[in-house]
C-alpha cells in the first residue's frame, strides 16, 4: 500500500498530503495533493545506481508557487488556446490571457489558477495513488461543472502510469496533460542536448510567433524535427530552422503515428547512465519541449538552480488551440461522456 504523509499546510490551515509508491526493483515515485503533481521518481541506472530523474522543488510552498509547471497536472485545458477565446455552440467564451510568447496573448495550461495550483483530494489504492478534483462551471471561464480523477500507479514491470478521467455536466472543452520535466543523467547540472530521442511520428505542428499552430501539418523529413530514428536531442537544435528559432528550440506538437488505443509515442535514451523511457499514450499529439526557458532563476531539488535545457517533457494531448482549428480532433467533452487521457512510461536500465 502507498504511505502517506503530511506534505505542507495551506494557509487556511488545511493539510495536504504527500504519497509514496515503490516497485520491486528499486523505483520510488511521490506524489502530492498540491496540483496532483509527481514530485519524484527513483530509478535504477545500468550499475543499479538510483536517481531521481525529475526535476522539482525542496519546499512545499515552491510546490504551491510552481511557476514551471513541474510534474503538474494542467488543464482544464493544457497548452495554448490563441487569444484565451473559443466558441462552443455558438456561445463565446473568455479565458485568461496568462501567456505571451512573441508578444502575442494566449491561455496557458488551464488559465491563472490551473489544475497544478489546487489541492486534489488525494486516496491510496492498491500500487495507485487517486487524485479527485471538483471544478466548478465558470472556474477560470470554463463552462460546465466538471469531475476529475487522476491515478498514478507503479507497477513491477517498471512502469509509472498517469491516466486521466472527467466527466461534464455541460458541454466544455477539455485535454488535461501530465507535465513532467525529465532529466535521466539523474544530474540535473547536465543538460538532456545527449539524451538520445525517437518519436512516433512524421508530421508535426508549424506554429506562429506566438506559438499557436498555424493549422498545418508539416512532414519532419529532411528537417530537424525528424525523430523517426533515434538522434540526439542537441544534434540539430541550433540549425537555421524557422519553427526553432520561433520557439527558442523544441516546443512543438508532433502528429503521432498510429491512433491505436496506446500506441508508442516516443522512446528516448541517456547514452551514460543507460536509463531507457518509453511513452505510450491514447492521444493524437505529442508537444516535446526542449526546456527552453529554464535560464537558471529556478531553484530546484538540493539547492540546484535549473539551467537552460536541464530538463524536457513529453506531453501526450490532443492538439494545441484545437477549440479554435476544426481540422483538429475535438477536445470537446459534452454531458454523458467520458474523457480517458491515459499514458505509460515504461524505464528500462
Amino acid at each position: 500500500m502507498p504511505d502517506s504523509i503530511v506534505h505542507g499546510t495551506l494557509p487556511d490551515g488545511r493539510e495536504v498530503k504527500l504519497f509514496t509508491l515503490r516497485n520491486a526493483h528499486g523505483m520510488c515515485a511521490k506524489f502530492t495533493e498540491m496540483g496532483a503533481c509527481l514530485v519524484s521518481l527513483d530509478v535504477p541506472d545500468s550499475e543499479r545506481r538510483i536517481a531521481d530523474v525529475t526535476l522539482g522543488y525542496e519546499s512545499f510552498e515552491d510546490w504551491r508557487k510552481n511557476p514551471a509547471y513541474l510534474g503538474a497536472t494542467v488543464g482544464r485545458f493544457g497548452n495554448r488556446i490563441r487569444d484565451g477565446h473559443f466558441v462552443l455552440d455558438g456561445q463565446r467564451h473568455q479565458l485568461a490571457t496568462n501567456n505571451q510568447p512573441g508578444g502575442m496573448p494566449s491561455h496557458l495550461h488551464g488559465g491563472d489558477i490551473g489544475f497544478d495550483k489546487v489541492v486534489w483530494r488525494g486516496q491510496a489504492s492498491g500500487q495507485s495513488v487517486v487524485f479527485r478534483y471538483s471544478s466548478i462551471d465558470g472556474e477560470e471561464g470554463y463552462p460546465g461543472n466538471l469531475e476529475v480523477e487522476v491515478t498514478y500507479s507503479l507497477n513491477d514491470r517498471n512502469e509509472l502510469i498517469w491516466e486521466a478521467r472527467a466527466t461534464t455536466d455541460a458541454p466544455t472543452i477539455i485535454n488535461v496533460v501530465h507535465h513532467t520535466y525529465w532529466n535521466l543523467t539523474g544530474d540535473p547540472n547536465l543538460s538532456v542536448l545527449d539524451h538520445e530521442l525517437l518519436l512516433a511520428a512524421d508530421h508535426f505542428l508549424p506554429t506562429d510567433a506566438g506559438l499557436i499552430p498555424t493549422g498545418e501539418k508539416s512532414p519532419v523529413e529532411g528537417t530537424p524535427m525528424d525523430f523517426t530514428k533515434p538522434r540526439r536531442i542537441g544534434e540539430r537544435i541550433h540549425d537555421d530552422f524557422a519553427p526553432l528559432h520561433l520557439a527558442g528550440g523544441y516546443d512543438h506538437c508532433w502528429v503521432l503515428r498510429n491512433l491505436s488505443d496506446m500506441q508508442l509515442a516516443a522512446d528516448v535514451r541517456d547514452p551514460v547512465s543507460g536509463r531507457r523511457m518509453e511513452l505510450l499514450t491514447n492521444q493524437p499529439g505529442l508537444q516535446f519541449y526542449s526546456g527552453n526557458f529554464l535560464d537558471g532563476t529556478i531553484m530546484g531539488k538540493k539547492g540546484i538552480l535549473y539551467g537552460h535545457r536541464s530538463g524536457f517533457c513529453l506531453e501526450s494531448e490532443n492538439f494545441p488551440d484545437s477549440p479554435n482549428q476544426p481540422s483538429f480532433p475535438s477536445s470537446i467533452l459534452r454531458p454523458g461522456e467520458l474523457y480517458h487521457h491515459r499514458m505509460i512510461h515504461r524505464f528500462s536500465f
